[in-house]
């Protein structure tokens, strides 16, 4: 029992000699040799306790202000006032075309005739009968005046002629649907159908457009549909007509949200510019701008550090003067506004010309840090990123 015991004190005494020699060797002062001509006690610097040798190194840039758009790029089509593509609501022969490839049309208009020939038929056969149920009442009312039929014939008469009228209403409407006529004024397109053809129902027979008006149709995400009106102005471009910018007018935006794709529908009004061969279908770029700012603060988005559902950055404040001056590190919220290219505004919480840390965030455990930047990196690029209008 003597024996165990003896052997747990020595373990002990061993564990703590080690201990001790392991706090030794790491917090040892370290030796300095003064050069030459030099005082030896002003030369010695501690390995350990803030000096530049121990203090970590960052990489800082500058807050920059600049000019700023809060916008939104989104790809659009061009689409002509109103446009439709005919079709005949019966099957039928076509006997006449009455256009000619991309002409201009009136309202009313006559552009193809499907044989009607059963058609009028029927509508002969109708009147003939209206013509016969319409005697008749004449003669039964004349009758009845003078007392030789009831009132009941002259009541069953009218009945008949009104049937008669029906029929004939009916007749004509199936002979005009053998006629198909431009619903407005417009531009007729290329015709898919040949004289003496047989067409059915729902066949497609030539497009109409009514180019007096285009408009574009664009998507934006839903978080801009607080921030998209009617009236707004937007600037378009084409692929088509390269250099050339367009200003549209927002025209309505669609209360139903995409499901599918959490959008929102725009559409704008294109203005009339003369000489611009706009065509409905053209690929367009809209450029929506809600707001500039003049001086905005901008830092690398590198700088932010988000922690708990907030962004920080850390800043360098400069303490002492001469050799002995140093630089602290010091965490401060901020709020971030627009992204642009590689920076970021930070609406509240920096100053123009503060130096914020870029690179080396997680060696800086608390606020008065004492750093040493290792390069300044420069905001320029990315503040010119932020000037150019990016591509969707």
């Amino acid at each position: 029992m003597a024996q165990k015991t003896i052997y747990v004190l020595v373990a002990v005494a061993g564990i703590a000699a080690a201990s001790g020699a392991a706090w030794w060797l790491q917090n040892k002062p370290s030796v300095v040799v003064a050069a030459p001509g030099t005082n030896g006690a002003a030369a010695a610097t501690p390995a350990r306790g803030g000096g530049t040798g121990a203090a970590p190194g960052v990489e800082v840039a500058k807050v920059m202000a600049m000019r700023l758009k809060d916008d939104a790029q989104a790809v659009g089509t061009l689409r002509s006032r109103q446009s439709v593509t005919l079709k005949p609501e019966v099957s039928g022969r076509v006997v006449r075309i009455a256009f000619a490839d991309g002409a201009q049309v009136k309202a009313g208009q006559l552009l193809v005739q499907l044989d009607d020939t059963l058609q009028r038929a029927e509508l002969s056969q109708a009147q003939a009968q209206q013509s016969i149920a319409r005697a008749n009442l004449k003669r039964n009312q004349e009758l009845v005046a003078q007392n030789f039929v009831a009132t009941r014939v002259v009541e069953e008469s009218q009945a008949n002629l009104q049937v008669a009228d029906a029929q004939v209403a009916l007749a004509t409407a199936r002979v005009q649907r053998m006629r198909i006529t431009a619903p407005f004024n417009g531009t007729v397109g290329l015709r898919s159908i040949n004289l003496g053809q047989y067409v059915g129902d729902g066949d497609d027979l030539v497009n109409l457009e009514d180019t007096s008006l285009l408009t574009v149709d664009f998507r934006l995400p839903e978080r801009y549909q607080s921030r998209i009106a009617a009236g707004q102005s937007v600037q378009v471009q084409l692929d088509a007509l390269p250099g050339k910018t367009f200003e549209a007018q927002v025209l309505a935006v669609d209360p139903l949200l995409d499901a599918n794709g959490r959008s929102i529908s725009v559409r704008a009004v294109m203005p009339r510019t003369a000489g611009a061969d706009l065509r409905p279908g053209m690929f367009a770029r809209v450029l929506i701008v809600f707001s500039v700012n003049d001086a905005a603060l901008v830092v690398p988005e590198e700088a932010l550090v988000p922690q708990g559902g907030k962004q920080f950055v850390f800043l360098l404040d400069e303490q002492g003067q001469g050799d002995a001056k140093k630089l602290l590190s010091r965490r401060v919220e901020v709020e971030p506004g627009v992204r642009r290219g590689s920076v970021v505004q930070i609406v509240n919480g920096v100053a123009s010309g503060d130096t914020v840390v870029v690179a080396g965030q997680q060696r800086l455990q608390r606020d008065g840090t004492a750093v040493r930047v290792v390069n300044m990196v420069s905001t320029t690029e990315g503040a010119a990123q932020a000037r150019q209008p990016v591509t969707p």
